[in-house]
């Protein structure tokens, strides 16, 4: 067994964990501190980050072609640092733009879409190789625990960024805002580099046959290659099915993150502090959903508790229960009767149930169909799950406040906002248990997410 072919163990899963959290520390100051800024200390509308938000979420969609180029070279490691590079430089343009924009409004929110055009670009690269590098050489019985473990470390991430670089930039100016940018985006460059250093291994003899433009083809081959890989792998019913899956499932779950907040502060009267903490009661019910699936996924003592499929559509359902006691919560609009903070809590238990399993069937699934084609398949889930997000948002907002101009009451018109929420996710449950049909004689594939570490 080579050194390319050779299974990873915990500490190169941790290794690609730190890539994930230094990518993640990036993003997070992308995508709130400077949408703080740009709302609380330059007085813009709140639209202009939220474009700038979604657009770097369009950009993703890039991911199938960023997961074939990694599959025509053979090797993940230079996407991940590169990718990372280009989320460093994006990071750093877009925080010079922020700092130009008091100066030259026009120019620095010109500068800002190209910035998180490169943002977008970055993380499509770096993340999706570095899912499909953990999808190829982690070992199945240790997939679910793997993807929990990189994913918490980005949580970490996420945290010790948003905590640190806060710290710093008080008092806010805008050479205060670049020089931690700078910082963090060297540090996640560094950190990117000597974690990947000689963790791959060389390039396996398989990659010359993948298929891929040559050396002296004509204009646009390389283009119709790539078309070509994306169309077969698309033809492959349990791909389909899951990117499907994708997008419906992370549509439900973005949609309800903009409208948890301003639902508790307009039916419940929260105060901005509060709302805040029953944030972080969702994401503490993430975490502990997480840590169940990984556990339950992950064989112990020769036992292994349910399926991938099982926890993904347990998941999926729960989730849409728990949206169903906001439809409730929502319509009763007593704040004195309604759990709301264990309602949330489960809510977020339900969502980390089904993104873990999500995670580790996608991470089986990627090795199913024509070999060499893993970049492709895991860079369109991605692309379903970067576009979901960027309609999410939007969705959610858009239909709450329509519902509020055509409904009588607030809680009716969040209550209407998240049955439909709900709905989605009931549809996921189905996707992820519902089994593909036999075609003719042939052998009917697995569902996508039938799969079992």
């Amino acid at each position: 067994m080579t050194s390319a072919d050779k299974p990873f163990g915990w500490l190169q899963v941790v290794r690609l964990g730190l890539v994930q959290a230094a990518l993640g520390g990036l993003v997070v100051l992308m995508t709130s501190t400077l949408n703080r800024v740009m709302v609380v200390e330059l007085a813009l509308p709140a639209l202009l980050p939220g474009v700038l938000v979604a657009l770097h979420y369009l950009v993703q969609t890039s991911r199938p072609r960023m997961g074939w180029g990694s599959d025509v070279g053979g090797r993940r490691t230079p996407w991940i640092v590169g990718g990372m590079a280009v989320l460093a430089s994006g990071a750093m343009l877009a925080s010079a733009s922020v700092a130009w924009m008091p100066v030259h409004r026009t120019g620095g929110v010109l500068l800002a879409f190209a910035a998180f055009v490169l943002i977008g670009l970055g993380v499509a690269a770096c993340g999706t190789t570095l899912l499909v590098l953990l999808a190829k050489r982690v070992p199945a019985p240790r997939r679910a625990a793997a993807a929990t473990t990189v994913w918490l470390m980005m949580i970490v991430g996420f945290a010790v960024t948003a905590g640190t670089a806060g710290h710093f930039l008080d008092p806010y100016s805008p050479a205060r805002l670049l020089a931690v940018t700078a910082v963090v985006a060297v540090l996640a460059v560094l950190v990117a580099l000597l974690a990947t250093w000689g963790l791959e291994g060389p390039a396996p003899a398989a990659a010359a046959a993948a298929p891929g433009p040559q050396p002296h083809a004509p204009a646009g081959a390389g283009l119709r290659a790539f078309g070509s890989a994306l169309a077969e792998v698309w033809a492959e019913p349990a791909a389909r099915r899951f990117t499907v899956f994708i997008f419906v499932s992370m549509l439900a779950f973005s949609a309800q993150d903009l409208i948890l907040e301003p639902f508790a502060g307009t039916v419940f009267g929260f105060t901005p502090g509060r709302s805040t903490q029953l944030s972080g009661v969702q994401h503490g019910g993430v975490l502990v959903g997480m840590l169940l699936a990984a556990a339950a996924g992950s064989r112990w003592r020769g036992r292994q508790f349910g399926s991938l499929a099982g926890w993904t559509a347990g998941g999926c359902i729960a989730s849409g229960l728990a949206l169903g006691g906001l439809v409730l919560a929502g319509l009763s609009a007593r704040p004195g009767i309604h759990p709301l903070e264990a309602n949330v809590f489960l809510l977020g238990a339900a969502n980390g149930v089904f993104s873990i399993a999500a995670i580790g069937s996608m991470m089986r699934l990627a090795g199913e169909g024509r070999p060499g084609s893993e970049g492709v398949r895991i860079g369109l889930w991605g692309a379903a799950q970067a576009l979901a997000f960027a309609l999410g948002g939007l969705v959610g907002t858009g239909a709450s406040d329509l519902a509020q101009a055509l409904l009588a009451s607030p809680g009716m018109a969040y209550a209407a906002v998240f049955g439909c929420e709900a709905l989605l996710f009931l549809l996921a449950g189905w996707l992820a248990w519902r089994p593909l049909p036999a075609a003719g004689s042939a052998r009917a594939l697995p569902s996508p997410m039938q799969v079992s570490t």
